[in-house]
């Protein structure tokens, strides 16, 4: 156990728990440390943004970053409880792996996914991350969150080629994400991992916010024209319907998906 670590969280912990703002001599008794110690680990929680000093007196308190993660691990775990039946619908429709993800940061986290019966498949993992530039469902969420360039860059980084069909220039990415909003899909194209392809769509809550997105992993082998169209229109129903069930009214019916490219019968990027 990483002992400075463990001690950081539990000043944090007590910090949550105090009824007021709470002076470092305090802390210092509540875990018999000494004075420099309990002030070395509260000023690693203020500058790590866990933990505010007053102005006046000096206290300190938790930030609101703890509300803040709060409320997003909440809104996962209803996410998943709300819409876990309408991807195993989904799933059973398309015989594909099937996922629901969030966007964190610059990366996608998977909360929720059916796993494809077929012999050849793609797999994502509960509680796996990916870059969003890079997968469907990422590219969704982006899409949807509109972002301006500088925004982007900022959330982004440096663009990582993780394979030789990944999207490493930012021009060819914001023309990508502009595509992606037009038609209400993200796609990938081997971007994230070789012989890997996919699909996204944004799943909206009740105040039009993207809050998730549902996705698709399908085999390069499989990721042909006509069945990236099919599988496009059964996604953006499902997301609708989920967007729905979180309460837009607004939630819009699933478009036929446009022919902004022809990737033929097989996946040739």
């Amino acid at each position: 156990m990483d002992s400075t670590l463990a001690k950081g969280l539990a000043v944090l912990e007590w910090l949550v728990r105090q009824p007021r703002a709470s002076r470092v001599s305090e802390v210092a008794e509540a875990f018999g440390l000494a004075r420099s110690n309990a002030h070395r680990t509260l000023q690693t929680l203020v500058e790590c943004g866990w933990a505010q000093q007053e102005e006046a007196g000096g206290a300190y308190c938790p930030a609101l970053k703890l509300f803040e993660l709060g409320v997003l691990v909440e809104s996962g775990l209803d996410l998943k409880a709300a819409l876990h039946p309408l991807l195993e619908r989904l799933a059973n429709a398309t015989g594909e792996t099937i996922h629901l993800a969030v966007l964190d940061g610059a990366e996608i986290l998977y909360l929720d996914k059916f796993d494809s019966p077929l012999p050849v498949a793609a797999y994502s993992r509960i509680g796996g991350r990916a870059p969003a530039y890079c997968v469907a469902s990422g590219k969704a969420l982006l899409a949807a969150a509109e972002p301006d360039e500088a925004a982007l860059r900022r959330r982004l980084g440096k663009l990582v080629a993780h394979t030789p069909q990944t999207l490493v220039r930012f021009d060819a990415l914001l023309s990508e994400l502009e595509r992606t909003r037009e038609r209400g899909w993200g796609e990938n194209r081997e971007e994230w991992r070789t012989g890997v392809c996919g699909l996204g769509a944004p799943v909206f809550n009740a105040r039009g916010e993207a809050v998730a997105a549902v996705g698709m992993s399908v085999p390069a082998i499989r990721f042909g024209r006509a069945a990236a169209r099919a599988w496009a229109e059964q996604m953006m129903a499902c997301a609708a319907e989920a967007s729905v069930a979180l309460g837009w009214a607004a939630a819009p019916a699933a478009p036929r998906p446009q022919r902004d490219r022809a990737p033929g019968t097989e996946s040739t990027r």
